[in-house]
């Protein structure tokens, strides 16, 4: 499977949270937004202080994270994608999950490959649905 990938699954695995993506395994090819890594990262550092886990835990959970998005296909945000993502959608959409899913339809539209919408939020997973994407990961209502 090839799955666009957002900072909800991300940050849930390098987190090790029990309610991680169950077809992290099934994905062979795994293409994200450089807007992931910002947000996995201010996530971190925000449980860093909220939490004051110790240095040598937050240390291994970066570089989880790291390891993550590095294995992933990274696209970069750019004049198109903020295009794109300003559009009308046709649910609501919040600017960041925007971006998300503009970055993953113009990412299919360019290589012509099936995408699935790997995603624990419900809001882009009802947008992707809405765009003809299979979603997997977000919380069926």
């Amino acid at each position: 499977m090839i799955a666009y990938v957002d900072a909800s699954v991300l940050l849930r695995l390098a987190l090790g949270q029990p309610d991680s993506l169950a077809e992290w395994s099934e994905i062979d090819r795994g293409v994200s937004s450089a807007l992931a890594t910002t947000e996995c990262l201010r996530t971190l550092d925000r449980l860093r202080l909220l939490t004051k886990l110790p240095d040598t835990e937050m240390a291994g959970r970066r570089a989880k994270l790291l390891e993550l998005i590095a294995s992933l296909e990274i696209v970069e945000i750019d004049s198109t994608v903020l295009d794109r993502a300003a559009q009308p959608m046709p649910t609501e959409l919040g600017t960041l999950d925007a971006i998300h899913l503009a970055t993953a339809l113009l990412w299919k539209e360019m290589t012509g490959e099936a995408l699935t919408m790997a995603t624990h939020g419900s809001a882009l997973a009802i947008a992707a649905e809405a765009h003809g994407l299979r979603v997997v990961g977000a919380p069926r209502k």
